[in-house]
């Protein structure tokens, strides 16, 4: 059944008046079917991704719970992978309780000695809510500086994630602090079997949801040069160049690489860096003056590809195509928000190929591939699965059935791009090769205006 508002919830007065207050009207799907679950007190394992609304969809029936019992315990425990994420959640929370009166600290290493005082004078003087990573929380229970006997919730956000970066046995040492009478709620944006199994050991009979996981916002233009590495560099200022964005982020593979793309971009734009090697002050200055817009681009790696939410970011580029189809997913969902439209951009050189058909079968549609601008020299040659040969079509057992594969009559020409020859024997171009020279002369990124619509 679809809930219009948000009154259908019964939500407490304070917090419903709040919400009015902030301009909430019409749940989003995952906060349909989450917060009945959570208000009844059931243990939940769900998958939703970024950009859906589940922040909100576990933190509104916890301050509706915590509102209503009025005790002013530590009551909800949750668990996020990086720092960045846990303060996100933590603002938000902010933002909600305030009309509550229930405070919040996050818990995350990595800061100064002065943070790591105000982190445990917040505790001392008693809070309803932590968001905290796993390595600092296990400090702390170690030294005796948190107490957990009175936690009823317990909330792990972007499980996958946790688990991809080796927190399982940490997840499982905090958990035997614990309370055994809680409710447990599990949110990931993907359901590998490693989470289900996890959730088994941690979960009594969840509920479980699942929102239309692995698909890219509808609102966002998605779009592929294939390009070969040499030939980046110059593309991104190309495309960096041609209209004064107000929110751009760039994702890169490795963190060197990142640092190696800021120290190009920073002579000619307003760029900041964002990797591990920063320190915690550092990170949340700039993520500081990326959300209110007086720092433009943003250059990372996957680090930021969940661990921030920004409104109004108007173009995410790939560099590198991301190895991990679901890490597309996530690193696109940074922009067209809350039905707003937006654009991705993927660099994909001749030996991530294959990448980017994982890429389109896990989010189902099939990437426009744009030409490169004017005076580019031709990049790598495509052979799209769906326009294999003939000989290929029907052989159900083709082993190159859905797979890039080079074309072994090709020659390279003069200029070390691919060509082969007509029945005329003249060479001519590969038919469906994405780096067509653009008809008019302009050079001004006119492939954008040529995008086609899903």
């Amino acid at each position: 059944m679809e809930i219009d508002n948000f009154n259908s919830f019964n939500f407490n007065d304070s917090l419903q008046e709040g919400l009015d207050a902030m301009g909430f009207s019409k749940p989003t799907p995952i906060q349909q079917q989450a917060i009945p679950e959570i208000l009844e007190g059931k243990d939940l394992i769900a998958c939703a991704q970024t950009g859906t609304g589940k922040t909100a969809a576990f933190i509104l029936p916890v301050l509706h719970k915590i509102a209503e019992k009025g005790e002013g315990k530590l009551n909800t425990l949750i668990l996020a992978p990086t720092r960045e994420l846990a303060i996100q959640i933590d603002q938000q929370i902010q933002g909600l309780a305030y009309f509550v009166g229930i405070s919040s600290i996050p818990i995350y290493g990595g800061g100064d000695g002065l943070a790591w005082e105000q982190q445990k004078k917040a505790l001392e003087h008693g809070t309803e809510i932590v968001v905290a990573t796993p390595g600092r929380l296990i400090a702390l229970l170690a030294g005796g500086k948190i107490n957990l006997d009175s936690l009823e919730h317990l909330i792990l956000d972007e499980a996958d994630r946790m688990l991809d970066m080796g927190f399982s046995d940490d997840l499982l040492k905090i958990i035997n602090y614990l309370p055994s009478q809680r409710q447990t709620v599990l949110f990931s944006a993907t359901m590998p079997s490693k989470i289900r199994q996890f959730s088994k050991k941690i979960l009594q009979s969840p509920v479980e949801i699942n929102i239309a996981i692995s698909k890219t916002a509808e609102g966002v233009s998605q779009m592929a040069y294939l390009a070969y590495d040499q030939q980046k560099e110059k593309l991104l200022e190309n495309i960096l160049s041609q209209k004064s964005y107000e929110a751009v982020v760039i994702f890169a593979s490795t963190k060197d690489k990142v640092k190696n793309i800021f120290k190009i971009l920073k002579r000619k734009f307003e760029v900041e860096a964002f990797h591990s090697d920063l320190d915690q002050v550092d990170r949340e200055k700039i993520m500081s003056r990326f959300k209110n817009k007086t720092l433009k681009i943003l250059i990372g790696t996957d680090i930021i590809s969940r661990g921030i939410d920004v409104e109004g970011i108007e173009l995410v580029i790939n560099y590198d195509t991301p190895s991990d189809p679901e890490d597309y997913v996530h690193r696109v969902g940074r922009t067209a928000r809350a039905d707003k439209k937006g654009e991705a951009i993927t660099f994909v050189n001749d030996k991530d190929l294959f990448k980017l058909h994982k890429i389109q079968n896990l989010i189902g549609i099939e990437i426009d591939r744009i030409p490169l601008p004017e005076g580019f020299e031709e990049g790598p040659s495509y052979n799209s699965p769906s326009k294999r040969s003939t000989s290929d079509k029907g052989n159900s057992k083709s082993k190159n059935r859905g797979k890039f594969s080079k074309n072994r009559s090709r020659k390279p020409n003069s200029k070390g791009t691919s060509t082969k020859s007509n029945s005329n024997g003249q060479p001519m171009n590969t038919g469906h090769s994405p780096q067509a020279k653009p008809k008019d002369s302009s050079g001004k990124f006119r492939a954008r205006t040529n995008v086609k619509k899903d």
